[in-house]
């Protein structure tokens, strides 16, 4: 095994999130975020010769950082669908699985990605290069109320109306390809005060829909209570509330809606229940990797009931 670090993205709470998974040196692991490789090579010194870690990643420029050991899988898929890779790869059990959710500093980095406002590029923002749907086809072919929707719901922006209107209006003479032509479309409602602010949340919109990152950390949540033995941990990173939020009420209810559903004594009938506190990063941490900075960590333990409830 290679432990050379790898500059494509700085693991964030790394010991927090690989000690949160109680790994045993025998155990079967899940990182479905691979991107550098970071957490992926701290597991593997935790495995003995018996272990096992399959990791995930769409981006096949992960595949670079890959780990030349024996116990070591990388599949090029979304984790979204890591129930049917898992048994493709003779898995149908796993003892933990980790997540660390959002965009790689080499996604937003790289100016050809067009995930980052930073960089002029091409508005792409596909996480797997092999999909037909791109950032361009998203604001130059949905309709005014699609965009508008995308923009309120993924992004969180009070004038997602207006700023769907200017874009349309835009587009009509000028086909938004580019970054930069997407931040001039909107130029006139974005506050010089809160420029910044405002075009994360814009391209955040975008990406999310772009890589329909929201449901595929659902199909995510639920395939991992389906196949984390009980007793087996569930660690996730988030980094905005639309991608915490429904981590967290399926840690606590189940669902997605947070109404839990209880037996006939009242008890919760969820799969998981939460180990502790949420885990931020340490002001070290931020220091040396200010993307830190909205890091969360929530870690649960798989109960025995089971799942979905009957």
């Amino acid at each position: 095994m290679t432990n050379k670090p790898s500059t494509y993205h700085i693991p964030v709470l790394l010991e927090e999130s690989v000690k949160a998974l109680n790994i045993r040196p025998d155990g079967v692991y899940v990182d479905a975020t691979f991107g550098g490789g970071g957490h992926s090579r701290a597991i593997l010194e935790r495995l003995g010769p018996e272990g096992r870690l399959l990791a995930f990643d769409r981006d096949e420029d992960a595949a670079a950082n890959t780990i030349d050991d024996p116990r070591f899988s990388l599949i090029h898929a979304d984790y979204g669908f890591l129930k049917n890779y898992l048994r493709a790869h003779g898995v149908r059990r796993i003892d933990g699985l980790l997540a660390d959710l959002g965009v790689s500093s080499h996604q937003f980095d790289t100016a050809e990605r067009g995930f980052s406002h930073r960089f002029e590029g091409p508005l792409d923002m596909r996480m797997d290069r092999s999909q037909t749907l791109t950032a361009a086809k998203v604001v130059n072919e949905y309709d005014e109320e699609e965009l508008a929707r995308i923009f309120a719901q993924y992004g969180e922006l009070r004038n997602a109306r207006s700023l769907a209107s200017a874009l349309v209006r835009y587009r009509r003479q000028h086909p938004v390809r580019s970054t930069r032509e997407l931040m001039a479309a909107v130029a006139g409602h974005i506050p010089a005060k809160w420029r910044n602010k405002l075009l994360s949340q814009l391209f955040q919109a975008l990406r999310i829909e772009v890589n329909g990152e929201l449901d595929s950390v659902k199909r995510l949540l639920e395939q991992a209570a389906e196949v984390i033995r009980p007793g087996g941990r569930l660690a996730v990173i988030t980094y905005h509330s639309l991608e915490d939020r429904p981590v967290k009420y399926f840690i606590r209810s189940g669902n997605f809606q947070d109404k839990p559903v209880k037996d006939f004594y009242g008890n919760i009938l969820t799969p998981f229940r939460k180990t502790g506190k949420i885990i931020v990063p340490t002001a070290e941490e931020i220091k040396t990797n200010p993307r830190a900075r909205s890091a969360k960590l929530r870690v649960a333990e798989r109960t025995d009931l089971p799942y979905p409830p009957a």
